[in-house]
């Protein structure tokens, strides 16, 4: 096994016996078989604490106190992990790229691509600034992509839903019947083509237009992109009224829109990188103010050293923690509610591996290897999740390459850890090939640390 020197932190030896404090707190946890709850009668089910209808009344336990359960209540807005920030009063951090994409917007008449990592608040960012876009009366249309989406109909589906009265050859006092049609009902049947449909637009008067289309990464129809590029280009030469702005999975600018240099100088590209740890604390001051719950200095702390920088996982984290509080009738949250809503999260995310996977976890060799799988993990917080063996060796901070390599590629056989992805230049990086795997050993890492830290 590779890494001997220096068993904290380079690997064990060949049994748990020889293996670090650490790596043995890790081991327990990661690759355990899901365990199933006791059988309980429907007397002692759990309940919903809110209605759907979001009334406390029908549910709250008799005599139950109330700031407990408008707390709950208000939790699920404050920091929903799953969904995005959509409203101005719960978004924090970000402010100066805000600034910057409202001035790219509004003071260099650009488009824009903002771009980043998964997970990293892309999508809350992009409602935010569409809100606020809004309120300066900018009409803002939002599409997502997907991986099969079609150019034609999704901007046959944005000119649906501009009013055919912001046509400058349509009179602001035309008669109802041009009240109820939009600019789609000026497209004709065939393909649609982006310099017609720029001409199309260049034609907006009365107002300015936003069109955002959201995790332009997943679109693999090479056709899209080049219509996309020869819009955008098309739009920026008429000076129309009509900006797009792209948001996706990305370490540049050119790998989101490829190299375009017909395009280059209409486009601004915006970086979203990890949060600093004032705007993550700034995210639980929110979520204090809207729930009325305190979380300790300790417990803010702790999320923020465990999220590394994830407005996600602070979300989670602070959710998780939040609601270990309230289930002890607390408004309280102490740093011991963190550690206790991580082992819960951790839970549910191992048992959400393929039981191949979690086997695999357990196996002895593995398990002796987690010092350089967490190396790999922290390597791959990529864009598109790959890694080579110089990015594991420099986060393990003097080891050999080569030898990572071979690991690495020892573990690309059935069942596989990795994928091998062969670079053009003939180089060899991996990637986990289990979705979260890598955000798994990451966080087990880091709650593993705390616990034999203290």
């Amino acid at each position: 096994m590779i890494f001997q020197r220096d068993k904290e932190h380079r690997g064990g030896g060949a049994s748990e016996g020889s293996a670090s404090p650490l790596v043995r707190r890790l081991g327990r946890r990661l690759g355990q078989e899901p365990v199933d709850p006791p059988v309980a009668s429907r007397a002692r089910l759990p309940r919903f604490a809110v209605a759907a209808t979001e009334e406390l009344s029908d549910l709250a336990p008799p005599g139950g106190p109330p700031d407990l359960h408008r707390a709950r209540l208000a939790l699920a807005e404050a920091l929903a992990p799953s969904q995005p920030v959509t409203s101005p009063e719960r978004f924090a951090g970000r402010i100066e790229t805000l600034e910057s994409l409202i001035a790219a917007i509004e003071q260099a008449r650009a488009h824009v691509v903002l771009y980043g990592e998964r997970g990293i608040g892309k999508t809350s960012l992009i409602h935010v600034f569409a809100e606020t876009a809004r309120e300066a009366r900018y009409l803002v249309f939002y599409g997502s992509c997907g991986v099969e989406a079609s150019f034609d109909e999704m901007f046959r589906a944005f000119a649906s839903r501009i009013p055919l009265l912001y046509h400058a050859d349509i009179s602001p006092t035309a008669d109802e019947e041009e009240h109820q049609r939009s600019f789609a009902d000026l497209i004709g049947d065939g393909a649609l083509d982006p310099r017609e449909l720029a001409d199309l637009f260049g034609r907006i008067v009365g107002t300015r237009v936003i069109l955002i289309l959201d995790e332009y990464d997943r679109v693999q129809d090479v056709a899209f992109r080049r219509n996309v590029a020869e819009l955008i280009k098309n739009l920026s030469d008429r000076a129309a009224r009509v900006q797009l702005v792209l948001t996706g999975v990305a370490a540049s600018l050119e790998e989101l829109v490829g190299f375009t240099p017909s395009i280059r100088r209409n486009l601004v590209g915006l970086a979203v990188g990890p949060m600093d740890e004032e705007a993550m604390q700034d995210i639980l001051d929110r979520a204090e103010a809207a729930t009325g719950m305190r979380f300790a200095p300790e417990a803010k702390s702790l999320i923020a050293r465990m999220a590394a920088g994830s407005p996600y996982l602070v979300r989670l984290l602070g959710s998780r923690a939040a609601a270990m509080a309230l289930d002890a009738e607390r408004l309280s949250v102490s740093p011991q509610d963190v550690t206790a809503g991580t082992e819960a999260v951790l839970s549910e995310w191992n048992a959400g591996l393929p039981r191949q996977v979690q086997r695999l976890l357990a196996r002895g060799d593995v398990q002796r290897a987690l010092p350089w799988l967490i190396a790999a993990a922290r390597a791959s917080g990529t864009p598109d999740g790959s890694f080579s063996a110089e990015d594991v060796a420099a986060e393990l901070k003097g080891a050999d390459p080569s030898a990572i390599d071979a690991a690495l590629d020892g573990f690309t056989t059935q069942p596989a850890l990795f994928e091998r992805l062969d670079s053009h230049d003939g180089s060899a990086r991996y990637r986990f090939r289990t979705q979260g795997l890598a955000q798994l050993l990451g966080l087990s890492a880091a709650l593993a640390r705390l616990e034999n830290r203290d």
